[in-house]
């Protein structure tokens, strides 16, 4: 009875591995499982057809995807209809789980040079040429695939850029290879250690399936990680502090108010009373600059108005600080509506307009051209503003706005245009209660490394705290915990490069892996249209379309 329950449940054993990566996740965060939790389908990848593959990789994409974005339901109490929510919800799944499926058979068409003698191929006639192909495929063709769907994740259709593989070893600590690749380095790593772990596995389970001895193969479990440690080591020293730099001492405040579906002010008490509290907590320390979050000034008016302003100078007085950057709304002169953050200091008022907008939350996809659509856009039709840096005293400053903390490629350019310090504010309320908040945190914490700037972050009902060039962060906690259904206020200092030195990463950008990954493709494509050979190299033989060696 056990043997045929068994029988019974062991096709959902193949939907572990999604459910462990799901694990290595907020709320979990089990970070760990990231470089263990995909071994299971790679070992199946390297052993089966492209079709099975796809289904495989697919499935536990679902499993992955609809457990990590599960906290999108939260927007039904905010106003969202709820059969939306519930469709994006799966379809946003779906989407991304099309990535894993893709990775799944295009994996399992390259490792099909290694089971079948391909007519113009030249490790026919010798088991080690063979063996090298192997150990490509490991050392190479699998991370590259895997990353660079990661990279047209995060570009195609606006990018969605969220739970990228990297993201758990930066949140371990292992952040520094980010300086050189991006995230998409660290993902790369990730499914090399995967990689290892099915090679162990496959080489205890099929000792000679690759045609030579199991000595010989005990290099596809050294090689893999002597080059993760090789990589590590060897961009540690660009995720450093800055040899020259200044002081800079913000003071960050999270009043957790609601969405914008509600009125952010609460019945019976002045909305600048939240300020003057929080703020009170660091006023006799005078920090440079108070950063409130995204849609803060919502209630105030435009960004560029009079009361924007007199409120900033208000709020200023309260903490004793030199200047305020805070987000809202503004109009501009043509009626465009922008989603803005705004730096008020005392040489005058700089503004930069969002320029990474959210499909169907700021906008619904050809509203512009069909204007009944923008009453479906749940804060109004915004407009896309351009990349620009705000000017404190000289000191540069990269203003992201809720999701764009998400997007490497902007936040390189911004390092590019001569950024000293990147400042995130988010508007996380939209899903208050939910796991949201935390995952936003981890997927914006590389960028520091990544572009060898301080980072520095308030959220609404979000995570709040600043990010070193090294990766080192300081929260606003309590018990241990990110502090987001509370309100808070933190001070810290962070050190501002006076003239940044690029990190590789901001030099040239992805341009490597996306060339990498292209090279990829094309092998793999070009290899596809070569015809079969029906004879088997020497020294294996054919059974059931598949070459394998003689016991």
């Amino acid at each position: 009875m056990f043997r045929k329950l068994a029988k019974k449940l062991a096709p959902f054993a193949w939907l572990l591995p999604g459910f462990l990566l799901w694990l290595a996740f907020p709320p979990y965060g089990e970070k760990i499982e990231a470089f263990f939790a995909l071994a299971p389908l790679i070992w199946l990848t390297r052993n089966s057809p492209a079709g099975k593959s796809f289904r495989k990789w697919f499935l536990n994409g679902m499993v992955f995807w609809i457990g990590t974005l599960s906290w999108m339901p939260a927007i039904v109490k905010n106003g969202g209809p709820w059969p939306l929510v519930l469709l994006g919800w799966i379809a946003l799944s779906a989407y991304c789980s099309l990535y894993f499926g893709a990775f799944g058979a295009l994996s399992s068409l390259a490792w099909r040079w290694t089971d079948e003698p391909v007519s113009g191929i030249g490790f026919r006639s010798r088991g080690w040429a063979r063996y090298v192909l192997r150990l490509t495929l490991i050392l190479f063709v699998e991370p590259v695939l895997w990353a660079g769907l990661e990279l047209v994740r995060a570009r195609f259709l606006g990018g969605f850029a969220w739970n990228l593989l990297g993201t758990a070893p930066a949140m371990m600590g292992f952040a520094a290879p980010a300086a050189v690749g991006g995230i998409y380095l660290l993902s790369a790593m990730a499914v090399l250690v995967n990689g290892t772990v099915a090679s162990i596995a496959e080489r205890m389970m099929r000792p000679n399936a690759a045609g030579v001895g199991r000595g010989v193969r005990f290099l596809e479990t050294v090689l893999p990680l002597a080059l993760v440690l090789a990589i590590w080591k060897a961009c540690a020293p660009y995720a450093a502090e800055p040899q020259n730099a200044r002081p800079l001492s913000v003071g960050l405040v999270q009043r957790n108010f609601p969405c914008v579906f509600n009125a952010a002010s609460e019945k019976g008490v002045h909305p600048l009373e939240p300020y003057r509290s929080l703020c009170g907590r660091f006023a006799h320390l005078t920090p440079d600059l108070i950063v409130c979050p995204e849609s803060a000034f919502c209630e105030f008016g435009s960004l560029d108005g009079d009361a924007a302003r007199t409120v900033a100078g208000v709020i200023a007085s309260y903490g004793g600080a030199k200047a305020v950057l805070a987000g809202g709304s503004r109009t501009g002169p043509g009626g465009e509506l922008y989603n803005s953050a705004a730096l008020y200091s005392r040489n005058g008022t700089s503004i930069y307009d969002k320029a990474h907008l959210v499909p169907f939350g700021e906008y619904i996809p050809f509203d512009k051209t069909f204007t009944s659509l923008q009453a479906l856009a749940p804060v109004g039709s915004c407009s896309p503003g351009e990349l620009k840096l705000l000017d404190l005293d000289g000191m540069k400053i990269g203003a992201a706005i809720c999701f764009e903390d998400t997007d490497s490629a902007q936040m390189r350019r911004l390092a590019a245009m001569g950024a000293q310090v990147l400042v995130f504010i988010t508007n996380d309320s939209w899903f208050y209660g939910s796991v949201e908040p935390v995952q936003h945190q981890w997927q914006a914490a590389a960028r520091a490394v990544e572009t060898g700037l301080p980072v520095v972050r308030t959220g609404n009902s979000g995570v709040t705290g600043t990010v070193s060039p090294s990766g080192a962060a300081l929260w606003l906690s309590e018990g241990g915990k990110p502090l987001t259904d509370a309100r808070g206020a933190m001070y810290d200092t962070v050190m501002v490069p006076v003239s940044p030195v690029p990190t590789p990463y901001v030099r040239f950008g992805d341009t490597p892996l996306f060339v990498a990954f292209l090279a990829v493709l094309a092998a793999i494509a070009a290899a596809a249209m070569l015809p079969s050979s029906s004879v088997p190299p020497p020294g294996l033989r054919l059974e059931a379309g598949r070459v394998t060696r003689p016991a």
